[in-house]
């Protein structure tokens, strides 16, 4: 046999692909040689993921990885490749090209999707963007009867499902159809259910759109929950407080692309100024052509009716917006909105 070897991060070489005397191949994405077991293994990765329709690439090159405990945040403009590569880690949707791995745990061989898929997903708890509840069955009876199609017994599911209706703080509604419960309950419903089989990681397409602020915290609340319990998360949102609030890491998806990564404070810091002052009223377009207001900021964007001033430090501005008494002025910290809309752009796309 021959043993093919590449050589990793740091110089850290790996085995990739053992062929043996027969000619048969067998692809071991192993840990590296040498290595020392207790170095923690990411729980899923995604390597050089691509998926095209025709010639439109949807996915292009995409790989990430999401720890043990960790939530990690997708983010992009509708059409970048979100929802895509969900439906991929879910086996729903072939892959042109790259792998899909599971491992359940750390000494445990990797799973890959699509031929690992019933392991892997007996790990999976999802919920998609839109509900798929039995409008038949009772909230009780949704969650029973989900966890079945796990192979679960009647007997192992049963104890679970008031628990489960707790979490959700649908205790009340057992006996409620979905028709009967509000957004947010058939929303946490919906969380209730990817719980029934006890995963390991949680995809969460969108899990909070269409939700009122009370709801949305509630379900920020929830999921803060599982991840102190050492639950996974891969989140995607269009929500930017959402994404800072709950997501140990981020991905910017822009055109299918990733075109940033890491912890929401550090992309901050990597991209944007510090202060941001936002100058609207009548009037307030003409400042970002203002001779005396322009040195005072490190960037100028406008969008609709309001002037947006990026700067390292805001007094000197604010001390010369002084001058315009009319004009409603905001100071505030830059945050994942500026960064999302500095790398992403401000205009509305014809296919969003």
């Amino acid at each position: 046999s021959m043993t093919l070897v590449a050589w990793g991060d740091k110089g850290v070489p790996r085995v990739v692909m053992v062929v043996c005397a027969r000619g048969k191949m067998a692809r071991l994405y192993t840990a590296a040689i040498g290595h020392n077991p207790g170095m923690r293994q990411p729980l899923f990765q995604v390597r050089d993921l691509c998926k095209n329709y025709g010639t439109n690439t949807v996915v292009d090159q995409l790989s990430f990885h999401i720890d043990p405990g960790e939530c990690l945040g997708v983010i992009g403009p509708n059409g970048a490749g979100k929802t895509t590569t969900i439906r991929m880690c879910l086996g729903q949707t072939t892959p042109d090209q790259g792998e899909i791995l599971f491992r359940h745990e750390p000494a445990a061989p990797a799973l890959f999707m699509p031929g690992d898929a019933l392991e892997i997903k007996a790990r999976l708890g999802v919920v998609t963007q839109f509900d798929t509840l039995d409008p038949d069955f009772s909230c009780a009876e949704n969650l029973l009867v989900y966890g079945r199609y796990f192979g679960l017994a009647k007997a192992e599911i049963a104890p679970r499902v008031p628990l489960l209706l707790d979490f959700a703080a649908l205790k009340a509604k057992a006996d409620a159809k979905p028709g009967e419960l509000s957004g947010g309950m058939r929303r946490r419903l919906s969380l209730a259910r990817a719980l029934v089989n006890n995963p390991q990681l949680l995809l969460l397409d969108e899990p909070t759109t269409g939700l009122d602020p009370q709801a949305r915290h509630l379900m920020w609340e929830r999921l803060q929950l599982l991840l102190q319990q050492g639950k996974s998360i891969l989140l995607t949102t269009h929500f930017m407080d959402e994404a800072e609030r709950l997501c140990n890491r981020l991905l910017v998806l822009d055109h299918g692309k990733k075109i940033a990564e890491g912890r929401p404070r550090d992309l901050i810091a990597q991209h944007l100024e510090p202060d941001v002052v936002e100058v609207y009223g009548n009037g307030a377009l003409a400042l970002a052509q203002d001779e005396t207001l322009r040195p005072l900021a490190t960037r100028i964007e406008v969008s609709g009716e309001t002037v947006f001033f990026y700067t390292v430090d805001a007094r000197p501005l604010l001390e010369a917006l002084t001058a315009h008494p009319t004009l409603r002025t905001l100071h505030r910290p830059a945050n994942l909105e500026d960064l999302f809309l500095k790398l992403t752009g401000r205009q509305i796309r014809e296919d969003a």
